[in-house]
C-alpha cells in the first residue's frame, strides 16, 4: 500500500493538504464577507428591545427561583397527562409507518412510473412543508380541541419524515434481487413484497422507532395548542404561574425521552 506523499514530498518536506471546497480564493472569501455582512445586517435591523431583555433577566430568575423544588403533589394530572401523550405519539406513529409505505414506494423513481413518483414526492414535500404546531392549530380549528387533533397532526409529520427516508432507503437497494425475480415472472407485487420490503424491513423498524421517540416529544409541544396531551397540562400550569408543578412536567417529559431514547436505541441495534 502506497502512502499518502510520494518520495519527492518527503525529501521536500512538503505534506499534502485536503483542497478547499471552493477552488477560487476570491470567490471564497468573498462569500466570507457576504456572510458577515449579511449577519451584521440581521441583527442590526431585527427589532430586539435591549431593555424589555433585560428586565426580563431578573423575571426569569423568579421563574426558576420558584420551580424549586418541583412539585409531584398532583401525580395523578401528571400521569394523566402524560398517558394521554403516549397514546397520541404511538396511534400517530402507527398510522403514520403504515401510510408511509406506500408513499415511500410511490416515490422511490426505480419502482413507480414517473407521475406516480411525482405524487409521491408531492405528498412527501407538503406533509414536510409545515410546523406540527401550524399544522396541530390547524387541525385543532378544524375538529376541535383534543386528542382527535394531537393525532392527525403527529400522523401528517410522521408521513414526511418516514416517507421521505424509506422512499431513499428504496431507490438504494440491491437491484440484483428485483431483477432475479423479474427474469422468472414475478410480478409487480411479488417483487415489493419479496424483493423490496426484506431489504428495507430493518431501517424502516429503526425509523418506525426514532419517530415514536421523536413523535413523543412532539406531542408535548402540540398540546400546546390544544391538540392533547401533557402539552396542555403544562401550558395550564404556566398559566397559573405553578411553575414547581410546571418544573415537574418538565422533568418527567425528560425522563420518559430517556427511556425512549435508550429504548429505541437497542431496537435499533438489535435490528441493525
Amino acid at each position: 500500500m502506497t502512502s499518502g506523499r510520494t518520495a519527492s514530498d518527503t525529501t521536500s518536506g512538503r505534506v499534502w493538504k485536503k483542497p478547499p471546497f471552493i477552488a477560487n480564493p476570491w470567490i471564497r472569501y468573498g462569500l466570507g464577507v457576504i456572510i458577515l455582512a449579511y449577519l451584521y445586517w440581521a441583527f442590526s435591523t431585527l427589532p430586539f428591545d435591549w431593555q424589555r431583555i433585560a428586565e426580563g433577566l431578573p423575571r426569569a430568575g423568579k421563574i426558576f427561583g420558584g420551580a424549586f423544588p418541583p412539585s409531584f403533589e398532583r401525580a395523578e394530572l401528571l400521569w394523566t397527562g402524560f398517558k394521554e401523550s403516549f397514546q397520541i405519539a404511538f396511534l400517530a406513529t402507527l398510522l403514520g409507518v403504515l401510510l408511509s409505505i406506500p408513499i415511500a414506494v410511490m416515490a422511490a423513481r426505480n419502482v413507480a412510473p414517473l407521475p406516480v413518483y411525482l405524487v409521491g414526492r408531492t405528498l412527501i414535500i407538503v406533509s414536510r412543508s409545515f410546523h406540527p404546531v401550524i399544522v396541530a392549530i390547524l387541525f385543532v380549528a378544524a375538529v376541535g380541541f383534543g386528542p382527535m387533533a394531537g393525532i392527525l397532526t403527529l400522523t401528517l409529520y410522521s408521513i414526511g419524515f418516514v416517507a421521505k427516508l424509506l422512499a431513499e432507503e428504496i431507490e438504494e437497494i440491491d437491484w440484483g434481487q428485483v431483477e432475479a425475480m423479474r427474469s422468472v415472472g414475478a410480478g409487480y407485487m411479488k417483487i415489493l413484497v419479496y424483493g423490496v420490503f426484506p431489504q428495507i424491513m430493518p431501517r424502516q423498524i429503526g425509523l418506525s422507532m426514532y419517530q415514536l421517540d421523536s413523535n413523543l416529544r412532539a406531542s408535548a409541544v402540540v398540546g400546546i395548542v390544544g391538540a392533547g396531551g401533557i402539552g396542555g397540562t403544562l401550558m395550564n400550569a404556566f398559566g397559573r404561574y405553578d411553575y414547581d408543578f410546571a418544573f415537574a412536567i418538565l422533568l418527567m417529559i425528560i425522563a420518559i425521552i430517556l427511556v425512549s431514547e435508550g429504548l429505541s436505541g437497542w431496537v435499533r441495534k438489535k435490528v441493525w
